[in-house]
């Protein structure tokens, strides 16, 4: 994307800078945030010492590397795809066996011993304290209003992304990867929270004085599940463990491989084996970084804003073209600044620019606010891309030309309108046959309905399929 959206020096610095960026730095950090959701499974399930922890984890991050270096692309997808419906199907499992355990007695249990508030849609806002769904009106605005445009964040990245570009170029056309991404999308955000959130729910009615929430889920694994059951849900654990990390490792070898190593001359052979060596170098990366952190949701709040402002250039760059790279690197940048200089100088004097998003989110607004400025002041006082550049680019990503991609755009935004209706009436519906609640499932059920068609529809005109 990078050398056909931008050209000359620039573009070739960019292309450097987030190899460097996204395949080893991001990517070191994002898997050892995998590396400690492993860790606490196995204190868990095996009380392992905290010294044997990282010696553990570090021997089974060895074991992923090993196998992704030597399957590929290819063999990643594969093994995934099992992995996901194994982990999808011991979820299902320990849900009905929790929720129908004595402790709870079933769904009707389950609503009478739940906490207030609990089941609300919206969670309290104005109230930080109380329930786990409760907080205050500016963490409730930054997570719902303004984290999904503004803030880079692995497999979510506004204006698209290495990992879903990922799974597409591994399909055997354009259509088949537009209908598996769609797929991916209903069964991630439609099919799959509903049993992850029913053994949540559980979790703070049989553990109300644990500390660390999160824990529930594989508490419950441990005390609810007989020992073949068990077992399958920790492999489905492990599968997802190595299926992320897979991913991760293909995803950062490739873009050093690319953008960094000088491979043009090379034969085939010689670069799957510099391939696989960095593969297992990220390895080494990872499992140095997570020797070092503790906490994961430390590790969550640090990419969401070290990534905060840069999400509103990712989906521009396709449509604004006074956006070059120089502003790109901008955007990417200049959140790490402000990080630094926010949470270790200011917040001495400034105690709440050192606090989290989810206590006190000013410093992420600020954060957005001065890197959306920094780059937009770039693009707009350095000099835009060449216009023949941007016209060999405009042919490229649409095929048809510019101009009769243009009367396409409405109809595209329209399917993807009905697309997030059909997801997330699905999933809506899904919770209300759960509690119960049939009439407003009925007309959940319209609604997902009257999505599906439109989007359908609106896809077919766009061509999105064709």
């Amino acid at each position: 994307f990078i050398t056909l959206r931008y050209s000359g020096k620039a573009a070739i610095a960019l292309k450097k800078f987030k190899a460097l960026y996204l395949g080893l730095f991001m990517n070191a950090i994002i898997l050892a945030w995998v590396n400690l959701a492993l860790m606490a499974i196995l204190k868990i399930f095996f009380d392992v010492p905290d010294s044997q922890l990282l010696l553990i984890t570090a021997a089974a991050m060895l074991l992923v590397g090993l196998y992704s270096a030597v399957s590929g692309l290819l063999g990643i997808a594969l093994t995934d795809a099992f992995q996901f419906f194994v982990a999808l199907t011991g979820c299902i499992i320990l849900s009905i066996l929790v929720v129908n355990s004595k402790e709870i007695g079933g769904i009707e249990g389950l609503m009478l011993a739940l906490p207030q508030g609990s089941l609300d849609f919206i969670p309290k806002i104005g109230n930080a304290e109380g329930n786990g769904l409760s907080m205050g009106i500016a963490s409730f605005l930054a997570f719902a209003g303004m984290i999904w445009w503004s803030s880079w964040y692995p497999g979510a990245e506004p204006g698209g992304g290495g990992y879903i570009a990922q799974r597409m170029l591994s399909t055997k056309n354009e259509k088949h990867s537009f209908f598996a991404t769609f797929f991916f999308q209903f069964a991630h955000y439609g099919i799959r929270p509903w049993p992850w959130i029913l053994v949540g729910l559980c979790s703070l009615v049989l553990y109300p004085e644990l500390d660390d929430k999160k824990l529930g889920f594989v508490l419950a694994m441990k005390d609810y599940l007989p020992s073949g059951l068990k077992g399958l849900l920790l492999v489905a654990f492990l599968g997802a463990y190595m299926s992320t990390v897979s991913t991760h490792l293909n995803w950062g070898a490739s873009y050093v491989v690319n953008d960094i190593y000088p491979w043009k001359g090379k034969s085939n052979r010689h670069i799957v084996r510099i391939a696989r060596t960095i593969t297992l170098a990220i390895v080494v990366l990872a499992i140095a970084v997570t020797s070092r952190i503790t906490s994961i949701s430390a590790v969550w709040e640090f990419i969401m804003e070290c990534g905060a402002g840069l999400g509103l250039l990712l989906m521009l760059r396709w449509f604004w073209f006074k956006i070059n790279a120089w502003a790109e690197i901008t955007a990417t940048v200049t959140p790490f600044i402000c990080y630094g200089l926010m949470k270790f100088i200011l917040a001495k004097d400034y105690p709440f620019l050192g606090e989290s998003i989810s206590s006190d989110p000013r410093a992420f607004f600020i954060t957005v606010t001065i890197t959306t400025l920094a780059w937009v002041l770039v693009s707009l006082v350095s000099k835009s891309e060449q216009a023949n550049h941007l016209k060999l680019f405009k042919e490229k990503i649409y095929p048809e030309g510019f101009a009769s991609f243009k009367p396409r755009i409405p109809w595209m935004f329209a399917a993807w309108f009905g697309g997030m209706i059909t997801v997330y009436s699905f999933l809506f519906m899904s919770g209300k046959l759960i509690f119960r609640s049939y009439d407003t499932a009925a007309l959940l059920c319209i609604s997902l309905a009257a999505g599906a068609v439109l989007f359908r529809f609106s896809a077919k005109r766009a061509g999105l399929f064709n």
